[in-house]
């Protein structure tokens, strides 16, 4: 996705996939998956745009770094989006080990 992308005209499933692509194109993750929480926060500055986000990121890239390291990576990658339409962004970022502990 370029940055030719008109946020905030996009449908939210369109919004989606470009968050995602961004974040598979700088962070190469293993996994992604963006939820969008917009309809959560009605009234909020933000959520009629449809801007409310949390994002679950497992990427080798986090590993040996602080929470607030990892955090700014993806903040990093979606630095453009920040500016143009993305209000709110919850991360939860991962190593594939501390996942695979975790989750599964």
């Amino acid at each position: 996705m370029s940055a030719s992308f008109d946020f905030m005209s996009a449908s939210a499933a369109d919004k989606i996939a470009h968050l995602e692509a961004r974040l598979n194109a700088v962070l190469q993750p293993e996994s992604v998956h963006i939820e969008d929480d917009s309809a959560a926060h009605a009234g909020h500055a933000g959520a009629d745009a449809g801007s409310h986000y949390t994002v679950t990121i497992v990427a080798q890239c986090f590993a040996g770094r602080a929470r607030v390291a990892r955090h700014r990576l993806v903040y990093d990658a979606l630095a453009e989006e920040m500016r143009r339409g993305v209000h709110a962004l919850a991360i939860r970022a991962y190593t594939p080990q501390e996942f695979a502990e975790q989750f599964e």
